[in-house]
């Protein structure tokens, strides 16, 4: 079992490196990538901007999360009642949610960062 999980994550993130990696070929020379003109992506025409959008909209759907789960543990805290074990793991929740979440709206800060300083550079 851990030889498949380790063979699909390997094949996953190869994946992952092959298509990040064809993003600067696309664009080089100014749009005319070395197999001609790249054709325009969606209604707006601009890979960056349509990547950008699906990152945003994935890192608010994953805060959702985190503050649910925040709120599912919270609840659990409120009826462990008092037993050592429940509040411990409760907290454990709690903690671990809230760094998730600065993880993730740090995360959409540099997001935010390069959308906006980098994006309109090219």
């Amino acid at each position: 079992m851990l030889k498949i999980l380790k063979t699909s994550y390997l094949s996953t993130c190869g994946a992952a490196y092959y298509w990040l990696a064809s993003v600067p070929v696309a664009y080089a020379n100014n749009g005319n990538g070395i197999f001609g003109d790249v054709p325009p992506i969606g209604p707006e025409g601009n890979a960056r901007s349509i990547i950008i959008n699906i990152t945003t909209t994935i890192l608010n759907i994953m805060a959702l999360i985190a503050v649910v789960v925040i709120v599912i543990a919270g609840i659990r805290l409120v009826i462990s009642q008092g037993e050592q074990e429940a509040v411990e793991k409760g907290k454990k929740t709690i903690l671990f949610a809230i760094l998730g979440l600065i993880v993730i709206l740090l995360a959409r800060a540099i997001v935010d960062f390069i959308a906006t300083n980098v994006a309109g550079s090219a």
